[in-house]
């Protein structure tokens, strides 16, 4: 027993002897020092000794541990202080680098910040407003009377019945009856509705610009609409919107007309096809519909992007300018199917379908 305890120490530094990396020091400690290794087989041969050799036999053999312990330790110290040799395929570090695949602003969202730029150079400021709103906003201050079909609850996202606080008979200035009878608004009869709703159109926030902005007024106001459209290749229920608001003395249909030329010529290009056609909304008079001519599903055709008009005297009545002394135009452009037009893009569902396929084109 003494003889095999001898050869296997020196064996075990032999092969330690012949270790030149982190790999071959491995497989030593498995060897001799693991679980299943040499060692842990010799202290199997304990009950095989004579009783009287056992203590001599079990010095020995946890002696012989020991310094192949530390001779192990001992080289795996002055191996990791070398740099270990590479044992995987090695990389060319000539070849170009692969890019990171990183975020980008959203078609709408560069769509957008190039309307704001191109109206920023035509004189336009920016407003903002809520996207929740009340009936006076959204229809009273615009003209658009109780009666009219845009106000039905099916055409509208309401948030409160806006029937729930019904007037009593006679009763004239529990509910807002619009602007189109005579004299214009009353104060009795503009705010009183307590139904809110998710807007339906940006020209709210021309509406809160005015109440709170003495004229001259220039600004454009964009962002989210809500309404209950089926959805198709043009339509949403959910969109935006970018409208336009000038109010100043002396201006006319010509301004109207000019101004918009001008943005489809400077966002389409001169190229562009454009055309104005009479038209009715209740907040302006005279009023139009605005048409860009653009390929949906390989057909060419004219697609209409907004309305515009001269802003109807009821509505500057309803924020307190005086319309004898002051005039002004308004329009209301869709930033969806303006993206559709200038990118060629045919369904306006794909915009909100978040497909990285789709959206990295832009």
């Amino acid at each position: 027993m003494p003889a095999r305890i001898d050869q296997l120490q020196e064996q075990a530094q032999r092969d330690l002897a012949g270790v030149t990396n982190a790999d071959q020091l491995e497989q030593f400690r498995l060897k001799y020092l693991g679980g299943k290794g040499a060692l842990k087989d010799l202290m199997a041969l304990l009950k095989d000794v004579p009783p009287d050799q056992k203590p001599a036999f079990g010095q020995r053999a946890n002696a012989l541990r020991a310094t192949l312990q530390a001779a192990f330790d001992e080289r795996k110290s002055s191996l990791g202080a070398a740099p270990a040799k590479p044992t995987g395929p090695r990389i060319d570090v000539t070849e170009p680098g692969l890019p990171p695949t990183i975020g980008r602003s959203h078609v709408i969202s560069q769509t957008i910040e190039d309307l704001i730029e191109v109206f920023g150079r035509m004189g336009f400021d920016v407003a903002t407003g809520p996207e929740i709103e009340d009936e006076f906003h959204n229809f009273v201050a615009l003209n658009i009377p109780e009666s009219h079909p845009a106000r039905d609850p099916l055409d509208n996202f309401y948030l409160e019945n806006p029937y729930a606080s019904a007037a009593k008979p006679g009763d004239e200035s529990s509910s807002p009856r619009g602007l189109g009878g005579p004299g214009g608004p009353s104060a009795s009869n503009t705010k009183k509705s307590t139904a809110h709703m998710l807007r339906s159109q940006t020209s709210t926030i021309q509406i809160r610009v005015m109440e709170k902005t003495k004229p001259p007024v220039r600004v454009v106001a964009m962002g989210r609409v809500y309404r209950p459209d089926e959805h198709d290749a043009t339509h949403f229920s959910m969109f935006h919107q970018v409208e336009g608001l000038y109010v100043d003395r002396n201006v006319s249909m010509a301004d109207l007309k000019t101004t918009l030329l001008q943005f489809v010529h400077a966002y389409f290009g001169p190229d562009a096809e454009v055309r104005l056609r009479p038209s009715f909304f209740p907040f302006t008079e005279p009023s139009a519909e605005m048409d860009v001519k653009m390929t949906i599903r390989g057909v060419t055709k004219w697609v209409e992007i907004g309305g515009c008009g001269m802003v109807d005297p009821a509505v500057f009545q309803a924020v307190g300018y005086d319309p004898e002394e002051w005039t002004g135009f308004a329009f209301g452009l869709g930033i969806e199917r303006l993206a559709m037009r200038k990118y060629g893009i045919t369904d306006i569902r794909w915009l909100f379908e978040n497909d990285v396929r789709f959206l990295r084109q832009f």
